[in-house]
């Protein structure tokens, strides 16, 4: 088992998934990132991805949505105003989820420290029951079950895309075995990841919450990491950490406000990873949104380069407006009733 090498999953099958109008979730965003793991100039090996199991997707899906979606095997349609299929949609989305299982699966079981899926459709917005923003089936809730079912005892998951992961978040919102943490721009898109939010039964605590306003840059999102997110992850002692990566909260994204740079995305993979290390834990990259396909390569590489390096240099440290100071306030508040490193 090697931290100098990157456990990689890509299928060409993902590259089906493509709407046959200007969409934004596109086969170039998979173009983008595959040139990303080049730049980096890392040393990958490649893990085939498979198909997803029905089982596995019961792990996080009900059955009758499952079956909905067999339906539409080889027919297009719009699942909502966002959300498309095409012939080989669900083709692609049971061959992603199941890559993700198989990267889990792998990690869990030490053939490798480091994995990155780069899936395609996207996953973190899929409900239990629906497919929601551009994501059929959830593939990172898919592969922290697997990670469970392959002895793992407690899996956290980072969610850095710009959307709230709310799909992610539903499937494990009573669970206190999977650590979710979401940044995110707010109010936006789900409309859900309200700092108040945090879990219900046994899972009360287990959701993390860190809403952002508009204009977040990389030394918000570096004190969001030192505040809140690496303490919570320290406290946790996940066996694995697995990050729903969108890079939708990079500066020039067309679908976001926010201001992050590419060195910025690194800092935190590589606060992750040190985190990671620190539990003796795996830890994989998760492909999600990220629409600027330029960024989108070069927060890629800096993310690979990341996962291999640990932290990066990040910025100085600058002022932080007040209202971005209170909203890392109210959410540190919240995590430190769990939490106990928080603060």
């Amino acid at each position: 088992m090697s931290s100098s090498e990157i456990l990689l999953v890509d299928d060409a099958l993902f590259e089906t998934h493509a709407s046959r109008s200007n969409h934004p979730e596109r086969p170039a965003r998979l173009d983008a990132a595959r040139v990303g793991v080049a730049r980096a100039g890392v040393r990958v090996r490649p893990l085939p991805a498979r198909d997803a199991t029905r089982l596995e997707l019961e792990a996080a899906h009900l059955p009758g949505y499952l079956d909905s979606l067999e339906r539409l095997r080889g027919e297009s349609a719009m699942l909502d105003p966002d959300t498309y299929v095409v012939p080989r949609s669900v083709e692609a989305a049971v061959r992603a989820a199941g890559g993700v299982a198989e990267l889990a699966t792998a990690l869990v079981r030490r053939e490798a420290k480091r994995g990155m899926a780069l899936v395609r459709p996207p996953g973190h917005h899929a409900e239990p029951d629906r497919a929601m923003g551009f994501c059929l089936l959830n593939n990172i809730a898919v592969g922290a079950r697997a990670a469970l079912a392959a002895g793992a005892k407690r899996v956290a998951i980072v969610d850095f895309d710009v959307h709230h992961g709310n799909g992610t978040q539903s499937i494990f919102y009573g669970d206190a075995e999977v650590l979710f943490v979401s940044l995110h721009q707010w109010p936006f898109y789900p409309w859900t990841g309200a700092v108040t939010e945090t879990g219900r039964g046994a899972g009360v605590g287990f959701t993390v919450n860190v809403p952002l306003g508009a204009g977040a840059d990389d030394v918000v999102y570096r004190e969001a990491m030192r505040r809140i997110v690496r303490p919570a992850v320290r406290d946790f002692r996940p066996e694995i950490v697995l990050m729903s990566a969108g890079f939708d909260a990079f500066v020039n994204d067309p679908l976001a406000s926010m201001m992050v740079t590419d060195a910025g995305f690194g800092g935190i993979v590589g606060g992750l990873v040190e985190e990671a290390e620190h539990a003796g834990a795996p830890i994989a990259l998760v492909l999600e949104g990220g629409y600027d396909l330029r960024g989108l390569e070069a927060c890629v590489a800096a993310s690979a380069r990341a996962l291999i390096d640990g932290a990066i240099a990040g910025p100085v440290l600058a002022k932080i407006d007040p209202a971005h100071r209170a909203e890392l306030q109210t959410a540190a508040s919240s995590a430190a009733r769990t939490w106990r490193s928080v603060g």
